[in-house]
């Protein structure tokens, strides 16, 4: 069983899907920088200076200034900023992906159209040629 396990592990895929997950993870850390550090900050600007990241619907009827202070004090909330940014950052993966699949795609077409060459014949080949065209021209 250990061996049978060895054998997948060390499979080209699943190493292969390894470390698809890891560029996956820190891809992700960076796409949430680049939503909540650089798209968010003007979209915020544009609307008045709201913070998308401190929307929230509060359930529990208190007051509170920030989704902070509401995390802190364990009230119930609906984070609808929160959830903006992961759609946002959802978006951008989603097109980067799209992306470098489209040029995968792309990559692997203009292969399929490249006509693959002939390899060229073995010495013993041409020299059998070479014969027959000979035995040709004699006979």
């Amino acid at each position: 069983m250990l061996q049978e396990f060895k054998e997948f592990a060390l499979r080209g895929n699943v190493v292969d899907m390894a470390v698809g997950i890891i560029i996956g993870a820190a891809f992700s850390t960076i796409v949430k920088s680049l939503v909540d550090d650089v798209i968010m900050p003007p979209i915020g600007l544009l609307t008045g200076g709201v913070d998308f990241s401190d929307l929230y619907i509060n359930l529990s009827g208190g007051d509170y200034q920030s989704l902070a202070q509401a995390r802190e004090a364990g009230a119930a909330t609906i984070n609808i900023g929160v959830f903006i940014n992961s759609v946002i950052s959802f978006a951008i993966v989603a097109f980067v992906l799209f992306m470098v699949i489209k040029g995968m795609n792309r990559l692997r077409r203009k292969q399929e159209e490249e006509p693959a060459s002939e390899p060229k014949p073995s010495r013993e080949v041409q020299l059998l040629e070479e014969i027959r065209d000979a035995l040709v021209k004699r006979g």
